[in-house]
Formats: structure tokens, sequence, C-alpha cells
């Protein structure tokens, strides 16, 4: 202990102007700066990342037409046999399948409310064909059997829907998801695609309009695109409804460009009124240290260097709160997730880039206005006056 002494006293003699002297030494004052920006980049942050969920889960939700291509003839039903036809012989790519399907209406849930999902119905064999090819073949329970009103389902629809083996998919009394019988659940998929799959047959006899769609799979996934973008050229205007991924993505980011608009106009004003806030706290944060600028002055200390250490020290407390509200986010994010988002297969990226992009001109602001207020600040100040008042 006695030996230590020296060592300090002659380390804060030759770093007086360290900016990192008075934040460590008054850390009463400094930790208050540091949890508001930390409060305002998780305010931020949070609030970007639970409406980036919102277009995050259709495309996760959704995900599964990537896979393949869907083609309705818009309820004609003799048309199926000739679009079939017209695919398979004028596609630029040769599609690896084309298979024959009927749907059923169905919903899931989403953090906004209830979302359309459909029944796809197929032969036992394009059934095997369909999971392989979306890796979808480790199952708890069973295929559906031919005729039978029962259905496959995938993991989070089961967590969605709190559904389990046994459970009715479809049923009579279901509104959002009606079938004349209970179609019940036989088979789980363990995959994170969202899947319902039913028998043709039995949506045959019990489900219409009596209308046949085709969905059709390439290759690989460079196959599929250059079919989908083709199919949506080709059929243009013509008696046939295209369901393509590229689709799906396209719609979504019209669909929400307004909402972002108006995202955008709320993390503005916040980033004011909190800018703002915090010029007003630095303000009377450096209003207290008139005594030691003067004094430092007095001692041979120029404005400039004075300066430069507040606003290493701004620097330090900006970065430091804006780096620890990101990993408090990121962690309270994941909070969020596990206990609230992932038991029902609501999608949330607890890493969205985007979400924190929005959270750096808190820290950029502030760092500016607290340079401003200081530079202010300077310009008036008076060390004389100070050490006369100091020493009266």
């Amino acid at each position: 202990m006695i030996n230590d002494a020296p060592v300090n006293i002659a380390r804060v003699k030759r770093k007086p102007l360290a900016a990192s002297t008075y934040l460590v030494r008054n850390a009463g004052k400094t930790i208050p700066l540091t949890g508001v920006i930390v409060l305002a980049v998780l305010l931020v942050a949070g609030i970007v990342s639970m409406i980036d969920s919102i277009p995050l889960s259709i495309r996760t939700i959704y995900h599964y037409s990537k896979s393949s291509l869907g083609i309705t003839p818009r309820g004609d039903a003799s048309l199926t046999p000739a679009l079939r036809a017209e695919i398979e012989r004028k596609a630029p790519v040769k599609p690896e399948r084309t298979m024959l399907c009927r749907v059923s209406s169905a919903v899931v849930k989403s953090i906004v409310g209830k979302w359309p999902f459909i029944v796809i119905a197929m032969a036992q064999n394009d059934m095997r064909f369909y999971l392989a090819k979306l890796h979808a073949t480790k199952l708890a329970g069973r295929l559906p059997m031919p005729g039978a009103p029962e259905a496959l389902i995938s993991e989070p629809v089961a967590r969605n829907l709190h559904l389990k083996l046994g459970s009715n998919l479809l049923g009579p009394s279901n509104a959002d998801a009606y079938s004349p019988n209970n179609v019940k659940v036989v088979g789980i998929a363990q995959t994170d695609e969202w899947l319902m799959v039913g028998t043709i047959e039995y949506h045959r006899a019990y489900h219409y309009p009596p209308v046949d769609v085709l969905l059709v799979f390439a290759r690989n996934a460079e196959e599929q695109s250059v079919l989908d973008h083709w199919a949506e050229k080709y059929f243009k205007g013509r008696r046939a409804q295209i369901f393509a991924y590229h689709e799906l993505e396209k719609n979504t980011n019209e669909m929400f460009q307004t909402l972002y608009k108006i995202l955008n106009v709320v993390i503005g004003t916040l980033v004011l009124v909190i800018t703002f806030m915090m010029a007003m706290l630095m303000n009377i944060y450096q209003s207290q240290r008139v005594q030691e600028f003067g004094l430092l002055q007095a001692l041979g200390y120029t404005k400039r260097q004075l300066l430069q250490r507040v606003v290493r020290e701004s620097l330090i407390v900006v970065v430091v709160g804006w780096a620890l509200g990101v990993v408090v986010g990121f962690g309270l994010l994941n909070l969020v997730k596990v206990v609230l988002m992932d038991p029902q297969a609501y999608a949330l990226d607890t890493a969205d880039r985007v979400a924190f992009l929005y959270s750096v001109p808190i820290p950029i602001a502030i760092f500016l206005a607290a340079s401003l207020t200081v530079i202010g600040r300077f310009r008036r100040f008076d060390p004389v006056g100070v050490v006369e008042r100091r020493l009266v």
C-alpha cells in the first residue's frame, strides 16, 4: 500500500487530462448519462426489430413456396391439363416434376393476428417427393393414408396452432379451417418450413370447388427462379394465376413501404427528443465543472486542451453507451424471443442489422449536441472570475 501511492500520484501527474480520469472518478455522474444512451438505443432497436418481425414472419411462413411454382386456372377445371402441357413444352428449363394438387383454406397466427394459409392436398408419392424437396423427411408420426381425413403438418405449425398428433387440423366446427369431417394430424415434420399437407383423394371427395391446381418443381433453386419469372411473364393476362416466392417478396416490400416511412418519422422524432434531452443534461453536467476548468486553466492549461479533453470524454460516453445499448438490446430481444416468440413460432431476428443501424444516429446526434454545448460554453468562459469566486 505504501509503495503504490507514489506510483498512482505519478500516473495522475503524467496524465491529468486523460479523458478517463474524470469519468472514472465521477462514475456517479457519468453512469446515468451512459444509461440514458443505453435506454435510447434499446428503445429504438426494440421498436425496429418488432416492426421488422412482421415482414420477416411473412417470408418465414410462406417460405415453402420458394421450392415450387403454383398455378391455378382461376376456377376453370378444364384448363388445368392445357396449362400443364404448355409448361412442360415451353418452359425455359425442364421441370423436375409437375404434380396435380387440391387446396383448402386454413389460418396461422402472427403477432398482428390471423393470416391465411393453405392445406396442400396431394397423392402420397407426390407427398414423399415434396417433403424430400423441402428436406422434411424426419417425421414424428406417419404420412396421411390415401383417402383418409388425415394431415401432416410441420413443427412450427404445431407450435403456432398448439396442435399435436391426434389434434384436428380441419373440421366442421372450425370456421377458419373448414372440412365436412375432422381431419386429424397424423404426422409432424421436423423442419423449419411451415407446412400443411393432406390427401388429394379426401379433398376431391369432400372439398369444393373441384379444381386441380399445379405445383411445378425445377431441379434446383437457380432453375426454379428462372421458371418462376418466365411463368409470371408468359401467363400474364391469361386465365392462369401464378404463385411464386419472388412475387411474395415484392408484394411484401411494397406493402410495408408506408409503414417504414412512418417508422422513419417516429425514429427521427425520438432522436430529436433524446438529443435535446441529452444536450440539457450535458449542459448541467458541464456547469458543475466550471470551477475545475477555471482552476486548470489558471494552472496553465489552454482552452484547446480542456476542450479536447471534454470532447474525448463525450465521445467515450456515447460510444460506450451505444455499445452497451447494442449488447443489452440483443440480450433483451433474445429473452423476448425465448419467452414470447418461440412458443408461438413467431419470427424475430435478434441480430437484426437494420434495427441496430437505426440506433446509430442517436450517439452521433448526442455527441454533436454535447460538443456544440461545450464549445459554446468555452467561448464565454472566464477562468479569472471562476478562480476569484473560488478563492473568496
